[in-house]
């Protein structure tokens, strides 16, 4: 008899735990599926950047204390921009309610609910994010090591068209999303009588070879003209970041011309760790324009390898966290479209401001807890006016300490701008302190323009 009141209260106590883990009505069909749906699919999905999916009950439901921890800290959607300090499209975030509802989900057992309340999940372009191109074409194949580290490379692209064109857009897009983790491009424009091919350069180099080999390589790419001067280039003529979607401006508004000779540099092109060996294959979607740009961008550069100086220079020496600026007076009426902070690993926070002629200060953009792998070209909402004789601030600490868990090296070394035939080094042991400004020159009114292309 004692046996069978024991295992009555056994079952009771085992009842009231169970109700007491699924003490909630939010169901995954009604609550959390519109969350995730609209913030993590487009990344954590079959093909997507991320390293897995998040499209179904089961995956959440395996993941659950994954996602509990790394929405509630704010790691994941990943936004590193502080946004009371500034806005832009695009941001990632996740509302208080949203991280409560997910939250009280998960403690309270994250039942599934009734399957047929399940809202359709988006669909999602694997070819373009943007429309149809024009054109696609392909970078050769990189192989990439599985290992622990993380993969630099600088890639190129010859292309050839039939005459010169008129280029609205290009986007990156990997074969598989979470082999890359971010890529920066940049357009040479050949002259027809200054270089008579654009094929004979090899097409890739590892940023990881030896000190001595890296100039003698770099120059195997064969990218200067054939009397050795440079092409005109074109910066930023394409970036990606996962989940990240190319630049597509309003029309009239940027673009740029591509001659019938150009190279389009991926410098750098990022690979993350991977398990195992694989083998990518990265295309550029071209969306061409029949009319040359109305208002054609500029683009400034502030910090390494740009217009300003960097105060104190930057060398952080071992077990140090130090603090460097730059800044750069506007001699005209600009708008500004585009920012983008980079720093690499030993980066603690960024940011950036100008401040006018009568002493105001106009926000562009606050990190206070920098992360290498999240650096976005960040687009404001509506162009931004900054007016003639203003100064732009930056302001960065890089953090040297063997307490940075990113720092390269164990223990702490001297890190410095590395130069090299003109320009820093881009390895990631490297460190640099850059802020790129996109621009017009302002016309009357372009505050009210938005760049939000739907």
């Amino acid at each position: 008899m004692y046996k069978v009141k024991k295992a009555v209260i056994v079952f009771l106590i085992t009842l009231a735990v169970i109700a007491c883990n699924q003490s909630t009505d939010l169901t995954y069909t009604e609550d959390i599926a519109p969350i995730l749906y609209k913030n993590c699919t487009s990344c954590h999905r079959s093909g997507g950047a991320a390293p897995f999916s998040l499209t179904t009950y089961a995956q959440v439901n395996r993941k659950k204390n994954t996602i509990l921890g790394v929405t509630q800290s704010g790691l994941m959607p990943p936004w590193p921009a502080d946004r009371n300090y500034s806005h832009f499209i695009g941001e990632r975030y996740l509302t208080d309610a949203a991280k409560q509802k997910i939250k009280d989900w998960i403690e309270g057992g994250a039942p599934e609910g009734d399957t047929s309340l399940l809202p359709e999940l988006p669909q999602y372009d694997t070819y373009s994010y943007i429309g149809k191109p024009d054109t696609t074409v392909w970078f050769d194949s990189i192989l990439i090591s599985g290992n622990s580290r993380d993969k630099f490379f600088i890639a190129t692209l010859p292309i050839t068209l039939s005459e010169k064109k008129y280029v609205r857009a290009m986007e990156f897009l990997p074969n598989e999303n979470n082999l890359v983790h971010h890529m920066n491009g940049r357009l040479l424009n050949y002259e027809p009588d200054k270089k008579a091919s654009i094929l004979n350069g090899q097409r890739i180099l590892n940023l990881e070879v030896a000190e001595s080999e890296y100039v003698t390589q770099f120059n195997a790419l064969q990218l200067t003209n054939d009397d050795g001067t440079r092409p005109s280039q074109i910066n930023s003529a394409v970036n990606y970041l996962p989940g990240v979607q190319a630049q597509l401006y309003p029309e009239g508004i940027g673009g740029f011309t591509m001659n019938k000779k150009s190279i389009l540099i991926a410098d750098d092109i990022h690979f993350g760790p991977i398990p195992q060996d694989k083998w990518d294959h990265s295309r550029v979607n071209i969306f061409f324009s029949n009319t040359p740009p109305k208002r054609p961008i500029n683009e400034v550069m502030l910090g390494t390898n740009g217009a300003s100086k960097i105060i104190p220079p930057l060398l952080i020496p071992p077990g140090k966290i130090t603090k460097h600026a730059s800044f750069l007076k506007i001699p005209e009426d600009i708008s500004i479209l585009t920012i983008n902070p980079h720093m690499h690993l030993l980066g603690k926070s960024f940011k950036a401001y100008a401040l006018t002629p009568s002493q105001d200060t106009i926000r562009l953009i606050s990190i206070p807890k920098w992360d290498f792998m999240w650096q976005y070209f960040y687009t404001f909402p509506k162009m931004l006016k900054i007016p003639a004789g203003s100064v732009v601030y930056v302001e960065a600490e890089f953090d040297n300490t063997a307490e940075n868990q990113n720092n390269p090296y164990n223990p702490p070394q001297e890190i410095r701008e590395r130069y090299e035939f003109g320009g820093a080094g881009m390895r990631t042991t490297d460190e640099m302190l850059q802020f790129i400004i996109t621009w017009l020159p302002y016309q009357e009114g372009d505050e009210d323009v938005s760049l939000k292309v739907e």
